[in-house]
């Protein structure tokens, strides 16, 4: 009698060693903007094929959760409830950065938060300054202020061999401060008609959530109950329900008790990192950026006032604020740039944050909710970012190849013992700058 062969899983999970693989290359910005980038791509070419039809049916299919008075489409489940994954995860971040990070005093923070605010309010005045030429709407003047920090790392580490680790550095603390800038704005500008009940427990829930931190509660079923409680009580008060997640980031707690090993604020973003870089963020992008791209479509992206708007400050007023900014602040007060670093990184590195992808179709969409200029300012956000994209990768990898050739030259100029000429080095990078 003969054994019966083992039957293949098709669909299963994967073997615990490589499910942690696989969640290790999610942590990582190059994979995470990589998987990004395949779901736009993927989302693209659905929604311009002979099934863009399926397309729209499933984005538009509605399924709700009567217990927590939710009735959503698919695309909004994605953008109001995975999003909030994603700004839980943002939130650890900026909760790091203010306790350990560079915005921990003001001396370290200065340049990249005046960098990060002039890269937000010069993109803003840039668009309403083309609308009001034009004569369109103002409505989308919160579109071109994000950068999508997942894409710019992405850019950057596939670029970058020889550039100097303080780069990135930057770009971390710049893109920290421009989350929140974005979250403030969701939450003043783009909230609908306040219910002040759910409100109320909505913040009742987030007062819970810090007493449970205060007094080191520990276990997940306490946490995610509550977190979805407080999730959906934002969500129905009118205020966008990612500003839960963004919330409930900033109240974990980032500083370490006596014999602990970590704290629950980097043991929740190395569990929910991966699924916000591999599920959240990459369904939110099929689900928007599914917009036609025909020839007509991109006339009205460089013709109409709102689009082009969205074009002109992603690409220009990004460079315009971050580098001026920077400049600005490091001539006339304390601050200073670090001196790893050239005026013409600053330069590139203002160009990359012209890629604003996944927070600037989220506010797309609140500023257009449907209709074809909704489409329009996606078309456009999809088209600055890619030109920004592209003129960063030819800045950067002038630089990178200037950084290669001073490290071939320091390696040639070693002495018998191995150590380099510093004061040679230091010649060669003043004159590469």
């Amino acid at each position: 009698m003969t054994q019966a062969r083992p039957r293949k899983v098709i669909l299963g999970l994967l073997p615990w060693p490589e499910r942690q693989a696989v969640a290790e290359a999610l942590r990582t910005e190059t994979v995470g903007g990589l998987v990004l980038l395949a779901a736009a791509v993927i989302a693209l070419v659905w929604a311009n094929s002979p099934w863009s039809e399926a397309y729209e049916r499933i984005r538009d299919f509605y399924f709700g959760v009567p217990a927590l008075g939710l009735d959503l489409s698919v695309g909004h489940w994605t953008a109001d409830g995975l999003l909030a994954l994603f700004f839980l995860v943002a939130g650890i971040e900026l909760k790091r950065e203010f306790v350990v990070g560079e915005l921990h005093t003001p001396a370290t923070a200065a340049l990249p938060v005046v960098a990060a605010v002039c890269g937000m309010a010069v993109p803003a005045a840039l668009y309403a300054l083309t609308a009001t030429i034009g004569g369109g709407s103002l409505e989308g003047w919160a579109v071109p202020m994000a950068t999508d920090i997942a894409f710019a790392l992405a850019v950057l580490a596939v670029i970058s061999t020889h550039l100097p680790a303080a780069l990135r550095a930057f770009l971390l603390t710049l893109a920290v401060v421009d989350d929140l800038g974005a979250i403030l704005i969701i939450a003043v500008f783009f909230t609908s008609d306040l219910d002040f009940w759910a409100l109320g427990g909505a913040f009742a829930g987030l007062v819970v959530f810090h007493a449970l931190q205060r007094f080191r509660v520990r276990g997940w079923w306490w946490y995610a109950p509550l977190g979805i409680a407080t999730w959906a009580l934002m969500y129905n008060s009118g205020v966008h329900a990612t500003v839960a997640g963004v919330a409930m980031g900033l109240i974990l707690r980032a500083t370490r008790d006596k014999g602990e090993d970590t704290v629950p604020a980097a043991r929740v973003s190395h569990l929910l990192h991966p699924v916000s870089a591999g599920v959240a963020v990459p369904l939110f992008a099929l689900f928007a950026a599914g917009v036609g791209v025909s020839a007509g479509a991109l006339r009205h992206v460089f013709t109409d006032p709102e689009p082009l708007g969205v074009v002109v400050a992603l690409v220009a007023g990004k460079i315009l604020g971050i580098f001026l900014g920077t400049y600005l602040a490091a001539r006339f007060t304390r601050a200073r740039l670090n001196p790893d670093l050239a005026w013409a990184d600053v330069f590139g590195l203002a160009t990359l944050a012209g890629i604003g992808f996944t927070v600037a179709l989220l506010i797309g969409e609140l500023a257009f909710p449907a209709g074809a200029e909704a489409e329009h300012i996606k078309a456009a956000v999809l088209v600055g970012s890619l030109i920004a994209a592209a003129l960063a990768a030819v800045l950067l990898r002038r630089r990178n190849r200037i950084y290669r050739r001073l490290c071939e030259e320091e390696d040639r100029d070693a002495d018998a013992d191995g150590i380099p000429d510093i004061y040679q080095s230091r010649a060669r990078l003043g004159s590469a700058r």
